[in-house]
């Protein structure tokens, strides 16, 4: 029993070191991150970098009553957004409204527009139908239209907007008698603002403040330990299905097992396995921890999932681990481990395809029950985990529980599977050979 411990650190050792040392491994852990994070980085970077080019808009009026007070906005903000109250500096693009009096046939004058919006003459153009002041009267198609190349992701756009209502709800008020100027708090917009539950101190009985809750910090923090888990589950798992295959393919496998039993040798890559994703997490995580803190966002930082994460991983990377070097050791080349790869990854990444249903309802059935599926567990628990209103103390447990027992069944079946694919040359893997293997051994 001794002997077969030792032989199998060694192998767990020699896998290890064969990762860790490599240029590869070290390159791949600066980069993870930032290809998993490059548009949140990127944001970062960009962020207060925006076209400032001023932004010219034509604007058809067919009600009449709008074009002017929709110019005057835009001298205001003008005045007030443009420049830096501090240095001066231009931060925003300027609007420039120009008056177009309505053509009797529209379609020849939106077509006149469209062209020079095409060439640069133009930012874009706002089309106000004559029946915008009551459009319940006269339901139809929209009755503020704004032409540009993009308008879906226009900031011109989202401006327009909020001018064209307020002049619209002057005009109603006027329209019934009522001075809007004696009223003008009557349509300002409150914002409910998103706060956590008031708690009160175990030892003292003292009455805490609920805290502000932000959508980045709700969406956040369950989010990047899943993502971290993917990652760390890509660097210690995955590659076992190609690794085994080449050891297959190169003949290095006939040696190793000169000196080991095949259960000693896939449990060697399996520990070896653990340990670079244990290694790589540990570098994530206090990465993580020191920046966070000395950027002052300590108080986001999960510390109470910490050890579910290092517990999810250990037993997802021994699970998934097993599958992936089970059949490598079916597969003879690249290519057919090419084809094993997909089928072997859907289960570590389909979690990731529901992530915000269960962020936002995470005590749902649905979300329940996937976190509660050993194969799902890892990913799904933890972003339930990390919602501000966490889970039920239980569920973590038999969601452990549960993964441990299919972790178990794993590494016996891709053992069994592992001992027979592993010295078997020249037929493609199969999945009902594969199945055969692994119950009859």
């Amino acid at each position: 029993m001794r002997d077969g411990t030792g032989k199998i650190l060694r192998v767990a050792a020699r896998e290890y070191k064969a990762v860790v040392r490599t240029k590869g491994f070290i390159i791949g852990l600066i980069l993870a991150p930032v290809l998993m994070g490059g548009s949140g980085i990127a944001f970062a970077l960009l962020k207060g970098r925006i076209d400032t080019s001023d932004k010219r808009i034509a604007v058809i009026d067919r009600s009449g009553r709008l074009a002017a007070p929709l110019a005057r906005a835009a001298e205001e903000r003008n005045a007030r957004e443009v420049l830096d109250a501090g240095t001066g500096k231009k931060i925003k693009p300027a609007y420039h409204v120009e008056v177009v009096p309505p053509a009797a046939d529209p379609d020849p004058q939106r077509l006149a527009l469209s062209d020079r919006v095409r060439r640069g003459e133009i930012h874009a153009f706002v089309e106000i139908d004559e029946k915008v002041v009551h459009p319940r009267r006269s339901p139809g198609g929209p009755l503020l239209r704004y032409h540009a190349k993009n308008p879906a992701l226009d900031d011109v756009r989202r401006w327009i907007a909020w001018p064209v209502n307020d002049e619209l709800r002057r005009i109603r008020l006027a329209e019934a008698g009522i001075d809007g100027s004696k009223i003008q708090d009557l349509f300002d917009w409150v914002e409910a603002a998103g706060l956590g539950l008031v708690s009160a101190d175990a030892a003292t009985g003292e009455i805490r403040a609920a805290e502000r809750r932000g959508e980045l910090e709700a969406i956040f923090i369950p989010i990047v330990p899943a993502m971290l888990l993917l990652l760390m589950l890509m660097m210690g798992a995955a590659p076992q299905l190609h690794s085994t295959m080449e050891e297959k393919s190169h003949r290095i496998a006939e040696v190793m097992l000169g000196s080991v039993t095949p259960f000693d040798f896939l449990m060697g890559k399996l520990i070896g396995g653990v340990s670079v994703s244990l290694t790589a997490a540990a570098v994530y995580i206090v990465g993580g921890i020191i920046a966070m803190e000395e950027m002052g966002f300590g108080r986001f930082i999960p510390y109470p999932i910490l050890p579910w994460f290092c517990a999810y991983l250990v037993m997802a990377s021994f699970f998934f681990g097993s599958i992936f070097a089970a059949l490598g050791s079916a597969c003879n080349d690249p290519s057919e481990a090419q084809s094993m790869m997909l089928p072997a990854m859907l289960p570590v990444i389909l979690p990731m395809f529901v992530q915000m249903p269960i962020v936002q309802h995470p005590h749902s059935a649905f979300a329940t029950g996937i976190s509660l599926f050993p194969v799902f567990t890892p990913s799904a628990m933890l972003l339930r985990q990390g919602t501000p209103g966490g889970v039920p103390s239980w569920q973590p447990w038999v969601g452990l529980a549960g993964l441990a027992v299919f972790t178990l069944l794993s590494v016996w079946a891709g053992s069994r599977i592992f001992r027979v694919g592993i010295l078997m040359q020249g037929n493609p893997p199969r999945l009902r050979a594969i199945l055969r293997w692994a119950i009859r051994g």
